[in-house]
């Protein structure tokens, strides 16, 4: 067995998520054991840095570097604050924070796309120097550099760890963006397999919890469960107006981040909002409706068949609410019925799936295995993703002086 942490910090930016694993086989027959996890909170004057940057502060390079570090020194922080009383850790696998996320731009057609562009902060090579562990980080680049999305890069773990040999299952992760992954049965190993689906589906908790900091004036960050909204009543034609956003149609591999369902996107809704003279409830009941009809319109234009099972996990899966609507909706538009339900009911904890599928990636890298999908990242070939950062073992308590 070789035990990984894996950490991961999403775009609502609400904390590190890390999660320690023990890991052995290699992919189809991976075996992952979750050993410990836990949410490390940014120190609040950090997390409102990383939301200012996302959402487009300029910055000096000293001052990028210094919250480069920052954010490196939180992340080998939560790593090491899930050691004690575990046994040694031989790996860590760091997403980092994104920052800024631009998709490819153009056609492979006429010979004018020009790359993607993704930024995780966070520094792999001073996260493996704070904890003395060799971390693997900066997953993205490689599928960016194959002239892929950078993004979802979540599926192919999913199909180890979460395919099903008779049902069709959509895994939507619910971060503060949705990503689905789509995967067919597990075919019989003498017949070519269906091919796994995979892209984002738009705003998951992006939109809500601006809306909810802007509604409360700071007073709450998010909508526990949902309950807030729950009160409210959706507008149905604010929602179809908001799902003519030319994303909704752009047909997979696609990928977005806050750069579009961010601050500027929810000034536009809260705007068109005002004409129906909504209460603060029925805002937040529409955003909910509109993110619920986001992935529903994505498996509606885009699967090839609609799943048995949508597994929901991150976040979002805690938002009862949403996870009602859905289920309504699913039901509205399908000619058979779907179950909805989280990936803690299928045995892998959906709070802490990301941050365990990156330890998954961080394990595939350094034994050579690629670890993305083209089929849903557009990339031209599979990849070996992230660097490794390798350093001699330190003190557990050295990030203490530091």
């Amino acid at each position: 067995m070789t035990r990984v942490i894996g950490a991961i910090s999403g775009t609502s930016v609400d904390g590190i998520d890390v999660a320690l694993v023990e890991i052995a086989g290699t992919e189809l027959d991976l075996e992952v054991n979750l050993l410990a996890a836990r949410t490390h909170p940014y120190p609040h004057a950090l997390q409102e840095e990383i939301l200012a940057v996302c959402g487009g502060k300029p910055l000096t390079m000293a001052a990028l570097a210094e919250l480069d570090d920052a954010i490196a020194g939180e992340f080998a922080r939560a790593a090491l604050s899930l050691l004690p009383q575990q046994p040694p850790v031989d790996l860590i696998g760091s997403h980092g924070q994104t920052v800024y996320h631009r998709p490819p731009v153009g056609s492979r057609d006429n010979g004018s796309r020009r790359l993607g562009y993704s930024l995780q902060l966070g520094r792999g090579e001073a996260i493996a120097q704070l904890t003395g562990i060799t971390t693997v980080s900066n997953f993205r680049a490689a599928d960016i550099a194959a002239g892929g999305e950078g993004a979802p890069l979540v599926p192919k773990v999913d199909r180890a760890l979460l395919g099903d040999r008779q049902k069709t299952r959509c895994i939507q992760n619910l971060g503060g963006i949705g990503n689905v992954a789509y995967l067919p049965p597990r075919s019989d190993p003498h017949e070519t397999p269906e091919p796994i689906l995979g892209w984002d589906t738009g705003p998951a908790n992006s939109l809500l919890d601006l809306a909810v900091r802007r509604l409360s004036r700071g007073q709450q960050s998010y909508d526990r469960g949902g309950a807030w909204a729950a009160t409210g009543t959706p507008c149905e034609p604010l929602v179809e107006q908001w799902l003519q956003e030319p994303f909704f149609q752009q047909p997979p591999p696609k990928s977005t981040g806050r750069e579009l369902f961010g601050p500027d996107y929810l000034d536009r809704c809260w705007q068109e909002a005002q004409s129906y003279a909504l209460s603060d409830e029925d805002f937040l009941a529409t955003l909910v409706e509109f993110t619920v009809a986001s992935i529903v319109v994505n498996y509606r234009a885009f699967l090839p068949v609609q799943p048995d099972e949508v597994l929901l996990c991150g976040g979002g899966s805690r938002n009862l609410y949403l996870k009602q609507r859905l289920q309504a909706r699913l039901a509205a538009t399908s000619n058979q019925p779907v179950s909805v339900l989280t990936t803690d009911e299928v045995g892998l904890n959906a709070d802490f799936k990301e941050a365990i599928a990156f330890a998954v990636l961080a394990y595939w890298r350094v034994r050579g295995i690629p670890g993305n999908l083209p089929e849903c990242t557009g990339a031209e070939t599979p990849m070996l993703l992230g660097d490794i950062h390798r350093t001699p073992r330190r003190s557990r308590a050295s990030i203490e002086c530091q």
